[in-house]
């Protein structure tokens, strides 16, 4: 791969205005969302049942076209330059695959099924912990780039793991998914999870690998601009879905607001369990900052738009699952910016242990 290709699959350094600002306009939708579904309930039935094999068409659509223009941004050509990252490659693959689904699911059973069960609604239990399953079980595509980017990460490297990750995501998710929903005694509907996985990252992989060869034909400048008005598609397409999402929501939000913020307790202390580890790891093994840094940061954050529509599809719009994955969305941002600051402020540090 030429380092054209490599620099062409990296998205702007700087963090985005949508991005910067992605936990208010979730709130946003969140009350503009409870809002549209107390006045016009009838309307949102409505759109719930425009269902085909479980899916709902409005919502496939809408997940479509927030995925595939973060695909498109991906090269897997990039894994050939593995081998040269080895370590911190191993690192985030220990870390995304067989640590972080596996600590949710117990930070799950611990806070869901039994800390903070009396105060949350009991028939949604097993939903709130699938839906945090499924968050985690799913590593960061596009958004990693960015985090990369603000604490100066070796972008060759952030590009080799996040093709890495995802074509391992392609075989993997629904395994692990399976498992851990087994083992946490959720009824597993294999036909709904594999059809899930066609629909959100098979299908989708395949389109936006055809679309990024066909642009980058045209050259590097056709190809940036293309990304780059397709961005605000995307984050359209997911504050549309949260606005659906809440809409459904909305009663139980009303009823127990406090659920967001239990919610949100599992979520971050596995970011930061799984961000800390993997930077730790990474500075006992003698890795570069500039690959440590990127390689905790996927480690912590998730592919929520993925998650969030692997829970619809598996559990419907109203239920806990999708409402876990939204909380997701909704503290994405500022907890990551938090460990970006930290390993900036750490880099000293760090590096004192290879001196």
């Amino acid at each position: 791969m030429t380092s054209m290709q490599g620099t062409a699959s990296a998205p702007a350094p700087a963090i985005g205005l949508f991005e910067r600002y992605l936990s208010l306009w979730v709130a946003l939708c969140i009350v503009t969302g409870i809002l549209l579904g107390q006045w016009q309930p009838g309307l949102f039935h409505a759109i719930g049942a425009m269902e085909v094999a479980q899916v709902n068409l409005p919502v496939g659509l809408l997940i479509w076209v927030m995925i595939v223009p973060m695909l498109i941004k991906i090269d897997f050509g990039a894994m050939a330059q593995v081998a040269g990252h080895w370590r911190g490659i191993g690192v985030t693959l220990l870390v995304n695959w067989l640590i972080k689904p596996f600590s949710m699911a117990l930070l799950g059973w611990v806070f869901i099924r039994h800390l903070f069960a009396p105060w949350l609604p009991a028939e949604q239990l097993d939903s709130y912990v699938a839906g945090l399953i499924l968050l985690a079980a799913a590593p960061c595509t596009a958004m990693v780039f960015v985090w990369s980017q603000l604490c100066k990460g070796d972008p060759y490297f952030t590009l080799s793991q996040v093709a890495l990750n995802d074509a391992i995501m392609v075989v993997a998710f629904a395994p692990v998914v399976g498992l851990l929903l087994g083992l946490s005694s959720i009824a597993v509907p294999w036909d709904t999870l594999i059809l899930s996985v066609l629909l959100y990252i098979v299908i989708p992989v395949l389109i936006a690998q055809v679309l990024r060869r066909l642009l980058l034909r045209r050259g590097e400048a056709a190809y940036r601009r293309a990304v780059a008005a397709l961005g605000p598609w995307s984050i359209g397409a997911l504050l549309a879905t949260l606005v659906l999402l809440f809409a459904f929501q909305g009663n139980a939000i009303v009823e127990q607001p406090l659920i967001i913020l239990l919610l949100a307790v599992p979520i971050l202390i596995q970011v930061v369990l799984n961000s800390g580890l993997a930077y730790l790891l990474n500075r006992k093994l003698g890795v570069a900052h500039c690959v440590a840094g990127p390689s905790a940061l996927i480690g912590a954050s998730n592919f929520f738009e993925l998650a969030v529509a692997t829970a619809i599809s598996l559990f419907g719009f109203q239920s806990g699952a999708a409402l876990a994955t939204v909380v997701g969305v909704l503290i994405e941002v500022p907890l990551m910016l938090a460990v970006v600051g930290v390993v900036n402020r750490s880099r000293r540090w760090y590096e004192a242990a290879q001196h």
